[in-house]
């Protein structure tokens, strides 16, 4: 379907991409991967045909449309929802133009016979027929299920677009990409803004899209449900996986271990040659054997290596100041956006040293919250900062602020202050930003790039508040794992907007969802707040429907009553010993894991530790679930016990 041939991509002396090939074929499903930087946007970019490769060409037959989604959208908020969505059919709107055109022309005419009338009617049956065809007695109803169906209501479809957060704006645009039904989807970074419900909707969308699919993703599990294709581009060159992305991260250690010991063989050839020409370059007697060793040297293709792999990272927030007790405390807040209302009197307590998430559907409020709390945004009630709080605050486009004129260094340069600056070259290189990438300009660097740029920035100056809005967006796996490490060694307070649950998890203690203009208080972690929510939206109903039938009779006799106590004591015992026998599956998974635990931190051999690694991961997953299934279980059970007990009949 789309050949790419020899493409390479240089900007001055430094290549990006060097002389790649490969096919996308009819219901591909391609995950990009690569490090931040390595050019997968790029490669979307040229394949979408908005920029152009230095040498090389993409080619694709004259069928192939393509449906590109960007990192960074450049829209005009000057319309509605429902007429920006429409702009997917703009052919067809053009084509009822000319329908109504030619229509008015023909009934202004009277010269029924004259070949100019006949060739105008003519002309209006063959565009009729083909706006029909290409679906235009339907696009209006199509356009209206796709909307609904990413989560907008029919009320909202004539609000003006400039009202929606980024998260809705983003889905606006994939909507018209799936109104538009090109052959192959080009998707970069799709998950970024959207909330959860979002992601999963897109993920069983595109599993089951008909067309090719290429997309560059950090979500680990959006790319293992939807992927069956990994290509990896790696100091400039590709390498094409046949397997999704687990299988890919197996096989690409495999290639990796063959690359290094390659590598390492060839250095050592390398240096012995290198010594042979310095010892023996003067020598009359050995010029033959030293040009031939040169001309060896100079033919040879070196190995190289991506030198992330090997970095050691740690990373620390300056010591945060101490600030008092209460750090954030809102009180009957309320917040609108003309006639829409985002919160209405909410209220919240954050306390010193706490890590938080906000969490909830796009355009819950939770950016607003964040602006208001940093000062931002003006509201209605009450809204406290506490005392010494100095905060810091990560926006969702804050590479965007970034001054585009200036290198790396100095947009750290001109914000480090005292003994910090000491210390500038170390915090970028944590960050990735090594050798010549701190000379770089911003105007050249990736998405991703500038996301972790901006987060050096934060990290300068010691905050004992952070707000942190969306900071995984754009960030790859390994600058994620760098950022999360630091935030939880850091020892101020946390609020953090995000949908990364892994990045979430084992970071925040407490979270607050926004729904409907309030916002709930959830003690515990994102997967015991996911859990409660689960069996709140998901088994309420149904757990109830089930027992109400049983235990909830009017109008029977003695007999039935005492037959219907019998039934609910069976079924008691019956949910006891599926709880019980949950809790007994976790413990032994959880003993399991210590004694794998004790294992890797005594074992040496890297055989051996790959394969109790793999064990352990596995372990952590079915604990994972058997943990839901004992929160089912045991709401079930209480449950029934509360339904029974109200009903009158023996509990246990």
């Amino acid at each position: 379907m789309v050949s790419v041939r020899d493409l390479s991509v240089s900007f001055g002396s430094f290549d990006l991409l060097t002389s790649i090939s490969f096919l996308i074929n009819d219901q591909d499903r391609i995950g990009l991967t690569g490090k931040n930087g390595a050019g997968k946007s790029t490669l979307l970019k040229i394949i979408a045909g908005l920029i152009s490769p230095t040498s090389g060409s993409i080619d694709m037959s004259k069928e192939v449309t393509i449906g590109y989604l960007p990192q960074q959208m450049e829209v005009s908020d000057t319309t509605t929802i429902l007429n920006e969505t429409l702009n997917a059919f703009s052919g067809l709107i053009n084509l009822s133009g000319e329908i109504e055109r030619i229509s008015d022309e023909i009934a202004r005419r009277d010269d029924y016979h004259s070949p100019e009338y006949l060739k105008l009617c003519d002309h209006l049956t063959e565009t009729e027929e083909r706006f029909r065809i290409l679906g235009g007695e339907s696009y209006m109803a199509e356009t209206e299920q796709t909307l609904i169906g990413l989560g907008f209501e029919r009320k909202d479809f004539n609000r003006p677009t400039r009202e929606l957060s980024g998260g809705w704006r983003m889905r606006i645009e994939l909507a018209k990409l799936i109104l538009m039904k090109p052959s192959l989807f080009l998707l970069d970074e799709p998950t970024n803004h959207l909330d959860i419900e979002s992601i999963e909707w897109i993920e069983s969308f595109l599993t089951s899209y008909r067309g090719a699919v290429m997309m560059v993703s950090h979500d680990r599990a959006f790319l293992d449900n939807i992927t069956k294709r990994t290509i990896e581009i790696s100091v400039g060159r590709i390498y094409d996986y046949k397997v999704p992305w687990s299988q890919y991260i197996v096989l690409r250690a495999e290639r990796r271990a063959q690359q290094m010991a390659a590598y390492r063989n060839q250095q050592k050839m390398i240096g012995d040659a290198e010594k042979f020409i310095e010892r023996f370059r003067y020598k009359a007697t050995k010029a033959v054997q030293v040009q031939s060793r040169i001309k060896q040297l100079d033919k040879i293709e070196r190995i190289e290596i991506d030198e992330e792999d090997f970095s050691e990272i740690n990373l620390r927030f300056p010591p945060a100041p101490r600030s008092g007790t209460i750090v954030v405390e809102c009180e009957n807040l309320s917040k609108a956006y003309g006639r829409h209302t985002v919160l209405n009197h909410v209220g919240l307590t954050i306390t010193r040293g706490e890590k938080v998430a906000f969490v909830g559907r796009n355009g819950e409020g939770k950016t607003t919250l964040a602006r208001i709390i940093v000062g931002e945004l003006d509201h209605i009630g009450q809204l406290k900062i506490g005392h010494n709080v100095k905060t810091g605050y990560f926006a969702q486009n804050q590479d965007e602020l970034l001054d585009e004129n200036l290198t790396v260094f100095q947009t750290i340069d001109y914000v480090a202050k005292g003994e910090i600056r000491l210390k500038m070259r170390d915090m970028l290189g944590a960050f990735l930003f090594r050798g010549e990438d701190v000379d770089k300009k911003v105007k050249v660097l990736s998405g991703g790039e500038r996301s972790r740029l901006a987060l050096v920035k934060l990290l300068l100056e010691p905050f004992n508040l952070l707000v942190l809005d969306e900071p995984t967006n754009h960030l790859d796996m390994r600058s994620k794992d760098i950022l999360k490490q630091a935030l939880a060694k850091y020892d101020g307070t946390l609020i953090v907007v995000s949908h990364d649950r892994d990045f979430l998890n084992d970071l925040v203690t407490k979270v607050f969802e926004f729904r409907h203009t309030r916002i709930k208080e959830n003690i515990g972690g994102i997967y015991d707040f996911l859990r409660k929510k689960k069996l709140a939206n998901l088994r309420e109903i149904e757990i109830k429907d089930r027992f109400v039938k049983e235990v909830r009779k009017e109008d029977t006799s003695n007999k039935q009553k005492y037959l219907e106590r019998k039934e609910n004591e069976r079924t008691l015992r019956k949910l006891r010993r599926k709880l019980e026998n949950s809790e007994n599956g976790i413990k032994e998974m959880e003993d399991e894991l210590r004694r794998i635990e004790v294992e890797l931190m005594v074992n040496t051999d890297p055989s051996e530790t790959e394969e109790f690694y793999k064990r352990y991961e596995e372990l952590k997953k079915k604990l994972n679930e058997e943990m839901d299934n004992w929160a089912v279980s045991s709401h079930e059970y209480e449950e029934f016990l509360k339904l029974t007990t109200e009903n009158g009949s023996p509990g246990a």
